[in-house]
């Protein structure tokens, strides 16, 4: 089920003719994954976007997997993080919505969040192609220690990141965050845990963005 609307304002990010990535069953052990530590209770916007779009939560059929990306996959992620990062103007939850957090696609003046953003850059790929359970919504604490929010992307060659305050897809490694929670791979409703002794830092994933270099 599409989201009205939401496809319709964002045709600019199409990329006619790109071809879907490939997925692997079964989700390898790999060192440049990111290594999960065990269930974590999902951030609070999520659930509320959850709670208001249902159909975009719920679990996924088949095995978690990592993509073998080709030269075309590249050239797509790179495109759309690029597309939507430059389109879209980076405002808090607060100044857009008068809240704290509040989870959502982009809004009609193109702007959001860095939650929105991870939103629509996920939306667009699996309209494209892409398996939902290879692209996770993934907090992160910045080297400011704040809360950010980031799209990781699954590979045989390791977990990269779509960022709205870069351009350029780094691998995780490379990315200069904490990483503290992310999606489920089988159920993007259920969250897991990237702390290796289990504990949640406390930290929103809707402060301050800042716009794409």
């Amino acid at each position: 089920m599409r989201v009205p609307g939401v496809l319709t304002a964002f045709l600019w990010l199409a990329i006619v003719g790109s071809a879907p990535a490939k997925a692997e069953d079964t989700r390898a052990h790999r060192p440049g994954n990111i290594a999960e530590m065990g269930l974590s209770n999902p951030p609070s916007g999520y659930v509320h976007f959850c709670k208001r779009l249902p159909e975009l939560c719920h679990p996924l059929k088949g095995s978690p997997v990592d993509l073998t990306l080709t030269k075309d996959d590249w050239s797509t992620l790179r495109d759309v993080n690029r597309r939507v990062n430059r389109r879209i103007t980076a405002v808090t939850d607060r100044d857009n919505y008068g809240m704290n957090e509040f989870w959502t696609f982009p809004n009609a003046a193109k702007a959001g969040d860095c939650e929105d953003f991870v939103l629509l850059k996920r939306r667009v790929l699996t309209d494209l192609g892409f398996p939902e359970n290879a692209l996770l919504i993934t907090v992160v604490l910045d080297e400011k220690g704040e809360g950010h929010a980031v799209l990781t992307v699954a590979t045989t060659a390791g977990d990269y990141i779509l960022d709205n305050r870069r351009n350029d897809i780094r691998p995780w490694t490379q990315a200069n965050y904490r990483f503290l929670k992310r999606q489920s791979f089988r159920d993007p409703s259920r969250w897991v845990s990237l702390v290796e002794d289990g504990q949640q830092q406390p930290a929103s994933a809707s402060t301050r963005s800042s716009a794409a270099q």
